[in-house]
């Protein structure tokens, strides 16, 4: 029985691998406000160091 049906067996295990991934990643995901405040504060950072680095020379 199990010979006769593997490839769809094998299907729906892969199926359900996939929407496992998709549905963990989007549950684990970062808000996109929070993730454009934390890319804005690097920015301003790596600038306020240039600043410094250019006042100095």
């Amino acid at each position: 029985m199990f010979a006769k049906y593997w490839k769809k067996i094998g299907m729906l295990i892969v199926i359900i691998a996939c929407l496992f991934n998709v549905v963990s990643k989007l549950v684990a995901k970062i808000p996109y406000m929070d993730q454009l405040k934390e890319s804005a504060q690097y920015v301003a950072d790596h600038q306020d160091d240039d600043v410094k680095d250019n006042n100095i020379k």
